[in-house]
């Protein structure tokens, strides 16, 4: 039955994404001077990204952390989020964020691949990261990513009770995503 409402829930997301990506791509942008980004978060000392590299995109994201049971302990599965433009009210997603870690562009196709480098942890929710690109694919918005920040966390936190057999539960959380390529 997880197995199913698993498929189901999967199912409905991929589909709420596909008509927000054919509609979005039907209305087109105009041709307007951007903002430089900017994170709009505190970023911890440990999570700073190396000079050479600059600030590309900046995405709100909600979705779960999915644990498992292994040897009566939860530990990380999954994680399935879905991010936003960062000041978009509507939320139109433009990127998914599954296991591997891996983000893919709903938009354009490009994804980043990434490992974690550091961590900062915070009290009652999932840590800060770091993470150095292990693999990048496409030629749009993640294309050739050097680095990704995981900040502003809120949630997601593994059940502190012990777990049994192959138990699994998702835990909702939020983050900002902010990716870097390298300066030209």
């Amino acid at each position: 039955m997880k197995i199913a409402k698993r498929l189901v829930l999967t199912t409905a997301a991929l589909t709420a994404v596909t008509a927000a990506t054919l509609a979005s791509a039907t209305v087109g942008q105009a041709a307007t001077p951007q903002q430089p980004l900017r994170l709009g978060v505190t970023v911890p000392d440990a999570l700073k990204v190396p000079d050479g590299n600059k600030l590309t995109g900046v995405f709100s994201a909600a979705g779960v952390q999915t644990y498992t049971c292994t040897n009566g302990a939860w530990t990380l599965l999954e994680p399935a989020a879905t991010l936003w433009a960062r000041n978009d009210r509507s939320k139109r997603p433009v990127a998914l964020h599954s296991r591997g870690p891996v983000w893919v562009s709903t938009v354009d196709g490009s994804a980043v691949n990434g490992s974690a480098v550091a961590n900062s942890p915070k009290t009652g929710t999932i840590p800060e990261l770091l993470l150095k690109s292990t693999a990048t694919r496409g030629t749009g918005v993640f294309a050739d990513v050097s680095y990704v920040q995981r900040l502003n966390t809120h949630g997601g936190v593994a059940p502190a009770a012990a777990c049994t057999g192959t138990d699994q539960v998702s835990v909702q959380y939020s983050a900002t995503y902010a990716f870097y390529k390298p300066a030209e």
